[in-house]
């Protein structure tokens, strides 16, 4: 047995007994992928730890930058009170017009706010409207924004929300300096920032499975 295929039996068996699929979460992949969207949504394991966060948390509002298909975003929005809000953040209008489809299939429509367009336009628009503090934000959209992403979730958070930053391994060239790869540098500037800055506290951790050799960042806003 390889080593890959051991990590994706693992993850299965904690699929099976942890983060089981339902119709509604099986149809938003099947659909995303009839659709062709990229095959790069969290895995059934990493959506339940992302609503279990949510719910540790007690987050009655969610930001999202990179919505895909919407399987993150439902999830996340499974993880809310009645009265608690999504606001998902889509570059593309074919992924978003997906993510619509499949977050009212959810029933989760009157709680998700997909708004379409470059997240670095979006986010200024929604600062704007001056919302409520975000408790909780998930990062996954384009990695050489990385660092401008969390900028903009410390802007729209308070003391006590977390973020979320995704892929952040980069299949191990994250720890080369003298890479150019714009998702590497983009990646490693987040980092370094949220080891940085005062008001950040977090750690990342490795992980294998389902999606091969990856990782995450975890911060938390502490003043």
């Amino acid at each position: 047995m390889s080593e890959s295929q051991r990590w994706d039996d693992v993850d299965l068996y904690f699929t099976s007994r942890l983060a089981p699929d339902d119709d509604t979460l099986r149809a938003a992949l099947r659909d995303s992928e009839a659709a062709g969207l990229p095959s790069i949504a969290v895995t059934p394991t990493q959506g339940k730890f992302l609503q279990l966060l949510a719910q540790i948390q007690g987050a009655r509002t969610v930001l999202e930058i990179g919505t895909l298909g919407g399987y993150s975003t439902i999830w996340l929005a499974r993880a809310l009170p009645d009265d608690g809000r999504v606001v998902t953040l889509e570059h593309s209008p074919a992924h978003a017009d997906v993510a619509v489809r499949n977050i009212a299939r959810a029933g989760l429509d009157r709680m998700v706010d997909v708004r379409v367009g470059p997240a670095l336009e979006s986010l200024p628009n929604l600062a704007d409207e001056n919302p409520a503090p975000f408790d909780l934000v998930f990062i996954d959209a384009d990695k050489a924004n990385n660092p401008h992403y969390v900028e903009w979730a410390l802007r729209l958070t308070r003391t006590g929300s977390l973020i979320v930053l995704d892929n952040v391994v980069r299949d191990g060239h994250v720890a080369d300096p003298t890479s150019t790869d714009p998702a590497v540098t983009g990646t490693r500037a987040a980092i370094d920032l949220i080891a940085d800055h005062p008001r950040l506290t977090g750690t990342a951790l490795q992980t294998v499975g389902g999606k091969g050799y990856d990782g995450f960042a975890l911060a938390r806003v502490i003043s």
